[in-house]
């Protein structure tokens, strides 16, 4: 199987080549990493021409727009990435039969649900990022019948800037530390989720997927978890989403709930990721 991976340079994209690489897979015969220096998602007639010259079997598209307050202001060219570069590339994929994996995110919800958010629930995203993220899942499955969209939330990886790093970072400098704790979700680690990319593009259980650590914390659980694992000795002040815009305003708003049952992974027969704190650990470890 020959393999087209976009966003090759971003979190999640450096991750799945490392994943192939680590699989056997020959870099350029079996499977090619690219990213914007290589191709521009958002011209159409590049997008077709440079998958009919490459002509993977699968697409796994990690590219993304991801600015989530920026793109409040810069609608047009997040939509252009994330919803029409989504199609283009499905499209493609589709005229020379290849498997399309895209990645979405928790962002298509609202988060006012009570209880975990379920692959088929109703989406209402209200941010400009979560309705170019939907409107890309719309035109896969219009665009291409051989489909996988997988919804994951609050990434991590090792290459690229994180969450984590950015509270490593911060506790160089400060002694105390103000994290929002009525958001809760469930983290996702780069390495793990490529393991499970990698393995669902090779089958034909085609569909929406929920994939992210097993778990769920806030993002103050998360930080002083992160905290207490590289030994870092900081308080960590609990406030709400509305007592933390009032210190540090944001243009998109953020779901409360963006906790999302993977009961359908285990049904189509694949693997849980693991804990978060496990893949915490981990990664923590590694950097």
């Amino acid at each position: 199987m020959k393999i087209l991976v976009t966003g090759a340079n971003g979190q999640l994209g450096y991750d799945v080549c490392r994943r192939l690489a680590a699989l056997g897979y020959a870099a350029e015969r079996d499977y090619r990493g690219i990213d914007i220096a290589d191709l521009d998602i958002t011209n159409e007639r590049a997008v077709h021409e440079y998958v009919q010259a490459y002509r993977p079997d699968a697409v796994i598209h990690c590219a993304a727009y991801t600015a989530v307050d920026r793109a409040e202001g810069e609608r047009d060219a997040c939509m252009r990435v994330n919803a029409y570069g989504t199609k283009y590339l499905a499209e493609a994929a589709a005229e020379i039969g290849a498997r399309f994996l895209y990645i979405s995110t928790d962002y298509v919800f609202d988060g006012e649900k009570e209880g975990a958010y379920l692959p088929e629930d109703d989406v209402c995203p209200v941010s400009v990022y979560g309705e170019s993220k939907e409107l890309g899942e719309q035109f896969v499955r219009a665009a291409c019948a051989q489909h996988f969209i997988v919804r994951i939330s609050w990434v991590f990886g090792v290459h690229g800037n994180n969450f984590i790093k950015t509270m490593l970072r911060l506790c160089e400098t400060r002694d105390t530390l103000n994290v929002v704790c009525d958001q809760v979700g469930s983290p996702t680690y780069t390495s793990d989720l490529a393991v499970l990319l990698c393995d669902m593009i090779g089958t034909e259980r085609y569909g929406t997927y929920h994939a992210t650590n097993t778990g769920t914390c806030s993002w103050y659980e998360f930080a002083c978890e992160i905290f207490r694992r590289a030994g870092k000795h900081v308080k960590v002040v609990p406030v709400t989403t509305q007592e933390y815009l009032c210190m540090v305003p944001q243009q998109a708003h953020r779901p409360k709930n963006s906790v999302m049952a993977q009961d359908k992974l285990t049904k189509n027969g694949f693997a849980l990721l693991p804990d978060w704190k496990d893949a915490l650990g981990r990664f923590l470890a590694e950097i």
